[in-house]
């Protein structure tokens, strides 16, 4: 009788600490969960600010081009009504400053390799050596700006 009663006590013991060892593991699943949810709302919030942030790049995108859709559309207007004489000028601006460059850019060139070979450097030499990297890549820039440039509005 003893033993039943102990066992009674026993087993009355756990079944009243059984709740409260299920409350432990329901609290610690419940805080995973938690934590989850948390993580996933942090992710969410990160994507929309990132969708906002593509939303103003594209709205400032926008609001680029159509600045300077007006500003050449004023440009136009202004040309017009200054007259034929005025408009050719200004056509004339950037392909004139551009042969101005490269004349002086020539002029400059050509005196060197003169200056190399009156001190005494073999032509061919300081002809080879006089066009650097930095030439080539300023050439390049020149031609892809007038031909390129070109293509690329005839193809709008």
């Amino acid at each position: 009788m003893i033993l039943e009663t102990l066992g009674g006590g026993l087993l009355g013991g756990l079944f009243r600490l059984a709740p409260e060892v299920i409350k432990i593991f329901d609290a610690k699943n419940e805080r995973s969960h938690e934590l989850a949810m948390l993580q996933t709302e942090m992710e969410f919030a990160k994507l929309n600010a990132e969708r906002e942030m593509h939303r103003t790049d594209a709205a400032m995108t926008i609001a680029e081009l159509d600045a300077m859709g007006a500003a050449l559309k004023e440009q136009g207007q202004t040309a017009r009504a200054a007259g034929w004489f005025v408009a050719a000028i200004s056509a004339l601006v950037r392909p004139l400053v551009t042969y101005w460059f490269v004349i002086m850019y020539s002029v400059v060139k050509i005196v060197s390799i003169q200056m190399a070979v009156a001190a005494g450097g073999f032509w061919k030499d300081v002809l080879v050596t006089s066009w650097t990297p930095e030439d080539a890549s300023l050439l390049m820039l020149i031609l892809t700006f007038w031909f390129v440039g070109r293509v690329y509005e005839r193809t709008k």
